[in-house]
């Protein structure tokens, strides 16, 4: 890494009045980097307060339904909070700790992290608002319930296409004002160095805990690792297990939305709509038009719904180590039915990308072979949305009835 950069992608474009407050953050991560004691800290804190390490699942009716590849799941659904979003925060928790400073904000789109950098403050006792842009607040409605019952104050945003780009500059847009007593608890890969770094730092302890599983059930590395891609925390944690195997691919899977035609899609490293960029204080591929103007995003699922990716994992898309798909609203449905009714597991949307490439290719490859998906997190989050995807009956009539049952209390109170 040269200042913040991998390869042409990276930097730190940053406000004047800011660079002090990432050049203490660059020193404070450099001195926990060195420290192993606070490795050792790290893991142990995970291990008492989360579930680490998380289990690696054989998905042996998936895998026999298929007829292919052996599928192992990294269930990343069963740490604390129900996603791996816990990883980097309780890590940054430590790190806001050691730094002094009392109050934490941080963006959140699928609501994960949100709840995840809530539920650190309540540990430690910091003061805590959450950024979350207004579509994503109606379509998360449970997670922004649970940030608010931890004590975080959740503000929505209103600006622009009102999801977790707007979110994220509305967190810097506080961070500016706030610096001395605040910390910014980036949620993922992205952003202004050293936060991608960092970030998957922290997340790495996927990819340690999935090699050393792997090993232990199937007598070898995997063949292939699968995760899905937004900003590219999760992905970048197993990866990070894995990189230095040559002979492991790694596939990071984006939201194809409703189809890459249709231009209503978050595919960043897919397909052609993506270009070289500056925003949010790094460089990336960022889905803009000629201008440089952002563009609008699309995905079934709100952690996935971001217009750049991690500049890490755009090197390494530069270099072949990481190859890009992407999975339409369509697919994600179907291969979450399949995964729930084979396995009894129900995947995060976000997750649920990652399992529609592994189910695409699993059956042409070999029994032999085994592949490892990274569910990042659990499916009960998105039940608003996957009800009314799945166009559910019995949910309308559910919601409907609540809905009357609140009027009624309203009106006679």
């Amino acid at each position: 890494m040269n200042k913040g950069y991998f390869g042409q992608w990276g930097g730190a474009f940053i406000p004047e009045v800011l660079h002090q407050t990432f050049a203490d953050l660059e020193k404070a991560y450099k001195a926990i980097r060195e420290d192993p004691a606070f490795w050792q800290e790290y893991v142990d804190l995970m291990g008492n307060y989360s579930c680490r390490p998380t289990p690696l699942t054989f998905a042996e009716n998936l895998s026999n339904h298929l007829g292919g590849a052996r599928i192992y799941i990294k269930r990343e659904d069963l740490n604390h909070t129900g996603a791996h979003k816990a990883n980097n925060v309780m890590g940054q928790g430590l790190l806001v700790r050691r730094m002094g400073k009392k109050r934490v904000i941080a963006e959140t789109g699928a609501g994960q992290h949100g709840v995840a950098t809530a539920t650190m403050a309540a540990r430690f006792g910091f003061d805590c608002t959450i950024y979350m842009g207004e579509v994503d607040v109606a379509r998360q409605r449970p997670n922004v319930f649970w940030m608010e019952k931890l004590g975080a104050t959740v503000v929505p945003v209103k600006d622009g296409s009102r999801t977790l780009k707007d979110a994220i500059n509305e967190a810097f847009r506080d961070w500016v004002t706030n610096m001395d007593n605040t910390h910014y608890v980036f949620g993922t890969a992205c952003g202004p160095t050293p936060f991608p770094e960092m970030v998957s730092w922290f997340q790495s302890i996927v990819g340690i805990e999935a090699n050393k599983q792997i090993q232990e059930q199937h007598g070898n590395v995997p063949d292939r690792v699968y995760a899905c891609v937004g900003g590219g925390s999760n992905a970048m944690g197993i990866f990070k297990g894995f990189l230095e195997y040559e002979a492991v691919e790694l596939v990071g899977v984006e939201a194809g939305g409703k189809g890459l035609e249709t231009g209503e899609h978050a595919a960043r490293m897919v397909g052609d709509t993506a270009s070289p960029g500056v925003a949010q204080g790094y460089k990336t591929m960022f889905l803009q038009d000629d201008d440089g103007q952002m563009l609008e995003t699309h995905s079934i699922a709100a952690g996935l719904d971001y217009v750049g990716v991690s500049p890490i994992l755009a090197d390494l898309g530069d270099k072949g180590r990481v190859r890009f798909e992407a999975a339409t609203d369509e697919e994600v449905l179907d291969a979450l039915t399949l995964t729930m009714r084979t396995e009894g597991i129900i995947p995060a949307l976000e997750s649920s990308h990652a399992f529609v490439q592994a189910i695409k290719e699993a059956p042409s490859m070999s029994r032999n072979q085994a592949i490892i998906i990274n569910m990042s997190g659990r499916g009960d989050k998105d039940i608003f949305t996957i009800a009314h995807a799945f166009d559910d009956p019995s949910w309308k009539e559910f919601i409907i009835e609540r809905a009357e049952e609140y009027k009624q209390k309203s009106f006679l109170t």
